[in-house]
């Protein structure tokens, strides 16, 4: 369990003021300067040693993904983009960075600028986040004014901070379709190679990460790296923000130590799990692009990177979605799979028609109207979209049909059996609706 001394998100809930002077008296924008002065390669090197994995769902080591950027500028100016289009269904930690402690964000983006050489970030704001938006604006102002950032601030290192509103598309949160938007095109993502760190916005040298990556960079720096490699599970270490939602009694964003128990996450911030916990069923633990994982599984299974990975899910951005016995789970993946098909940008035939595919079948499947070698036939064709498109849009949408596959193949078949059995009941005309 995490310490409240321990705690990066002060004010996580809004209790205190947003503002510069109250987050100055939290901590933040605390000795600047004095860390700019310890220069580049200390801040990569410290980031590194911290063992910070990026909190965007990929999990990739932060301080790694800084170091490649070039060193020494070509004459292309470097870039920063923070990745605030938060749009995977379940997840909302992010928002509340921007709406109740703006400026440990703002303040990152300086130092995290500074570190790769950068004179220039753009914030990327889901179309959607009207007030973090107004909220963030207001923390960067209040930091201009301040002289803390700028062409001429007390740092002495000229940088220039910018919000850029996002039009509500999922697809955006990809790193390479976040640029193509940014740039004022389509969001459709690019193929890679080039990566973003050597032809990135605008052709720069650009490095994408995620609001929490870059919001607890300045707190590590401050307090050491000792200090946040000290908290969680070897290479699963640090703080985390755990968005938590469903049949829980309290649905709650919290930030915990890496590697604490599901058991102990639902227990001591949510009030338990809806009717018990023989009333859990399953668990989505990252956000629903992730397979879900049976309650026998994940009871006691540590929150990390690693642990989900060998549960064949994953941590991805923390947004744990509970499910109780009174989910029809076919249904609830039937429906995680219109939301991918709605999504993907159709550049990949794969996905393109492979989304639209898995959701009519799933739905069939959902009220029994589907024969029994259509599992593997779906399974096989998931298998087919998995690593065979641009981005991981393809992944997102075929990994919750493959977790429904292997934990609840049962379910499908039962309905099948059911249907079978006597296509006009009541209760399979109730599935139906």
């Amino acid at each position: 369990m995490l310490q409240d001394r321990d705690r990066i998100f002060t004010n996580l809930y809004g209790f205190h003021s947003p503002g510069l002077q109250a987050a100055k008296m939290r901590g933040a924008w605390d000795g600047t300067k004095f860390l700019l002065e310890k220069g580049r390669d200390w801040i990569i090197d410290e980031m590194k040693a911290s063992g910070l994995r990026g909190r965007g769902g990929a999990g990739f080591p932060t301080g790694l993904k800084w170091s490649f950027m070039p060193k020494k500028s070509d004459g292309r100016p470097h870039y920063l983009v923070v990745n605030a289009d938060e749009s995977e269904p379940g997840t909302c930690k992010d928002r509340e960075i921007m709406r109740n402690d703006p400026h440990l964000l703002v303040e990152g983006c300086l130092i995290a600028s500074f570190a790769m050489g950068a004179n220039a970030a753009y914030i990327y704001i889901r179309g959607e986040y009207i007030a973090e938006r107004h909220a963030l604006q207001r923390a960067i102002d209040e930091a201009y004014e301040a002289k803390l950032i700028g062409k001429d601030n007390i740092h002495g290192y000229p940088f220039d901070l910018y919000v850029s509103h996002g039009a509500g598309a999922y697809i955006c949160g990809e790193e390479t379709a976040l640029i193509e938007s940014l740039e004022g095109k389509k969001g459709m993502p690019r193929l890679k190679p080039p990566f973003p760190a050597n032809m990135g916005l605008y052709g720069c040298p650009t490095t994408v990460n995620n609001v929490e990556s870059i919001a607890v960079a300045g707190t590590i720096l401050r307090r050491g790296a000792a200090w946040f490699a000290g908290i969680g599970r070897p290479n699963n270490v640090g703080t985390k923000l755990f968005c938590v939602s469903g049949h829980v009694n309290k649905p709650c964003n919290v930030e915990e130590a890496m590697g604490l128990t599901f058991r102990e996450l639902i227990d001591s911030h949510c009030g338990g799990i809806r009717g018990g916990w023989d009333n859990l069923l399953a668990v989505i633990p990252g956000g629903s692009s992730v397979p879900l994982v049976p309650a026998e599984q994940i009871i006691d299974a540590p929150m990390d990177f690693d642990t989900l990975r060998n549960l064949r899910s994953g941590l991805g951005t923390a947004a744990v979605i509970v499910m109780d016995k009174s989910t029809d789970v076919v249904r609830a993946i039937a429906r995680i799979s219109y939301f991918y098909k709605h999504e993907s940008c159709g550049q990949c035939t794969p996905c393109r028609e492979g989304t639209g595919w898995m959701w009519r079948v799933l739905t069939r499947m959902a009220e029994g109207r589907a024969q029994k070698r259509e599992i593997d036939m779906l399974l096989e064709v998931s298998t087919q979209i998995e690593g065979h498109t641009i981005c991981a849009l393809g992944d997102a949408a075929a990994w919750p049909v493959q977790g429904l596959i292997r934990h609840f193949r049962h379910e499908i078949e039962k309905r099948i059996d059911d249907y079978a059995a006597n296509p006009h009941s009541e209760s399979v005309m109730i599935a139906a609706e």
